[in-house]
């Protein structure tokens, strides 16, 4: 008998707390795992006393879902999906929907939402957020792809998600990979967020010379601030916890991070597209430094930074310069965040809200913060906002904080501290203000060894340039040039190197052109 509203396969716990969450919010559940004894033991512990309903076989599920049937994989992104997509398909039935809550990579949901349509299944790519208590509790949920299906799941959805007031952290993203593109994002301002907050205990503890005590004091009073959010919460609560023997745990923790792929993904995506996200990709490449340990510990012994360099300004001051650089430095990553949905969004002809972005991350996810807020309006105020550091509050904040930003900066370069954030953030803003960058330069260099051409101030739009800079270069292979007239009949100058053998090859050819005189 049909009596389950949804169907959930894979039961670690992130899967078990998704379930009990449904519950609680009233919905049938049918849980299935790969190895069914887990399901027996979920139903007898976790489940017991629950509406929770297992399944023996794949096809026993089915069996017991309400249509149009709804099921939801959390297990491993990557096979695991497509291996059970495809043990699924034959047991369905037109407009049934799967959902993927998994961290897939967004192409993969892209493909998959394809290849279901063809077989007239829906298929949806959510991205969860929030980790076990967030599923437990109230994820963020960012679902896209066939929005057909978001009829049929925008109640369970929102009912299960976070709430900030009233509203929900969970609505509607976007077509096809959208979903889980927003969610790849979220992750890599995620790891940007953690290098940040690493970044400025360094200085308070190397600096400053601060007990873990005393720096989870601070973090606890910059959590009533503008920095307000989940994980400068739990950044004060490590700082103070103690190990067996009394003392601080957090030294004793081998300074090696790990990583799942998503920030990596994030800024693979972001060199894809030509966005400047510097910051996701620094705090990346720091994990990747991090992992050098044995490494680093033998170059500790043979490369020296500065010597004798001692802090002698005011500890107070300073503290709020780190604090003031911190904000600063997290409005830069969310500006570069939103840039990079921004050129998704022309890429693949999404329409995304990002306010409503802004919003799902507002409550229920690891990056959840008042900060997040503020962005919310920003978009409210202009959704065609180009970046968030054009906004009159940004824009404002961050000139606010300049100042103490430069001064930290500083500082820490004085030090020998890495702050491969901070710093790309500052150079970020300083870039992005500049209506004028040396990169004239860089594209006469481009033209000069390669024929690239370049365009001009004065008239960038009507038609490229090429100059032969040094034509009687000792080290350049011997030339001739040709004089070619193009079809709109505007002279250019091109050069045909030639090869030791005197064999003409040409170089490039930027317009169509006819041959006019030698």
């Amino acid at each position: 008998m049909a009596e389950a509203d949804i169907a959930l396969i894979g039961l670690a716990v992130m899967g078990q707390n998704l379930i009990m969450n449904m519950d609680d919010h009233g919905f049938v559940v049918c849980a299935f795992n790969r190895t069914v004894s887990k399901v027996h033991e979920f139903l007898q512990n976790e489940a017991k006393g629950s509406k929770v309903i297992g399944a023996e076989s794949l096809e026993d599920m089915v069996s017991k879902l309400k249509k149009p049937r709804r099921i939801i994989l959390l297990v491993k992104a990557g096979q695991a999906v497509d291996d059970f997509i495809d043990k699924l398909v034959p047991l369905l039935e037109q407009g049934d929907i799967i959902i993927d809550g998994g961290n897939s990579e967004y192409r993969d949901t892209t493909r998959r939402c394809k290849s279901l349509k063809e077989k007239g299944l829906l298929f949806v790519g959510s991205g969860v957020s929030g980790g076990e208590e967030g599923a437990r509790k109230g994820p963020s949920l960012m679902p896209g792809g066939h929005k057909e299906a978001w009829p049929h799941l925008k109640d369970i959805f929102q009912s299960i998600a976070a709430k900030v007031g009233t509203e929900p952290c969970c609505d509607w993203v976007g077509d096809d990979g959208a979903g889980h593109f927003v969610k790849m994002v979220h992750n890599g301002i995620e790891y940007g967020d953690m290098q940040l907050i690493c970044e400025a205990y360094h200085l308070m503890k190397d600096v400053l010379g601060m007990d873990h005590d005393e720096m989870s004091q601070v973090f606890d009073s910059w959590n009533k601030t503008e920095l307000d959010s989940f994980l400068i919460e739990i950044t004060a609560n490590i700082l103070k916890y103690k190990d067996t023997d009394g003392k601080p745990l957090l030294p004793k923790i081998r300074d090696s991070a790990g990583q799942k792929g998503t920030g990596k993904w994030t800024a693979i995506s972001a060199l894809e597209y030509g966005t400047p996200v510097t910051l996701i990709g620094e705090a990346v490449f720091a994990r990747c430094l991090s992992s050098l340990k044995d490494e680093r510990v033998d170059a500790s012994r043979k490369l020296k930074g500065p010597q004798g360099v001692k802090f002698n300004g005011d500890k107070a001051v300073f503290l709020e310069d780190i604090r003031k650089a911190l904000y600063a430095s997290k409005i830069i990553s969310y500006a570069q965040g939103f840039m990079l949905l921004r050129q998704a969004a022309k890429e693949f002809g999404w329409t995304l809200n990002y306010g409503g972005i802004a919003l799902m991350w507002r409550g229920g996810c690891i990056i959840r913060s008042v900060f997040l807020g503020k962005i919310k309006e920003a978009f409210d105020r202009d959704a065609e906002l180009q970046n968030l550091l054009l906004d009159s509050f940004f824009s404002k904040a961050v000139q606010d904080c300049q100042e103490s930003w430069r001064r930290t900066v500083c500082t820490g370069v004085q030090q020998g501290l890495p702050m491969p954030c901070f710093t790309t953030a500052l150079s970020f803003y300083d870039g992005y203000r500049h209506d004028v960058l040396p990169a004239n330069l860089l594209q006469a260099q481009r033209d000069y060894f390669g024929a690239h051409t370049y365009e001009l101030l004065t008239n960038p739009a009507r038609r490229r340039r090429r100059t032969v800079f040094c034509p009687d270069a000792v080290d350049m292979i011997p030339f001739t040039r040709l004089l070619f007239t193009s079809q709109d009949h505007s002279d250019a100058l091109y050069c045909i190197r030639l090869n030791k053998d005197f064999n003409p090859f040409i170089i490039s050819f930027v317009q169509p052109f006819t041959l006019c005189a030698l």
